[in-house]
């Protein structure tokens, strides 16, 4: 499997943004997905998640501004990012696994970049 993101890039503080990720090999093994970030010096933190049903799951720190929606027919996951403030610049992954919870058969993509700032 291999997720490839796109969409980051630098905006200014209010903006909005919309990341995808692109799921392609073995995507059957997929259930759930996931986006991460990562901001320097900092671990790397949970953003929301969508299960095969649809469902979605949001940290505190994202709910009500951003917007996690998938499209299977094209194999793609999006974030859409609304009210972006300077503390969400990080590297942002998509991840997508079997489980509900995250685990070590978990995929992992490369990452893209976001930086808020005026």
């Amino acid at each position: 499997v291999q997720l490839v993101e796109s969409g980051g890039g630098l905006v200014q503080p209010g903006g909005s943004l919309r990341l995808s990720c692109v799921a392609s090999g073995s995507i059957f093994s997929i259930n759930v997905m996931r986006w991460y970030r990562q901001a320097p010096g900092k671990q790397r933190e949970f953003i929301a998640r969508i299960d095969s049903a649809g469902s979605t799951n949001y940290a505190d720190s994202v709910k009500g501004r951003f917007t996690i929606s998938r499209d299977n027919a094209k194999n793609t996951l999006y974030l859409q990012m609304n009210s972006l403030k300077p503390e969400d610049t990080a590297v942002y992954y998509c991840n997508g696994g079997p489980f509900l919870v995250a685990s070590s058969s978990d995929y992992w993509g490369q990452g893209t970049q976001v930086t808020v700032s005026s």
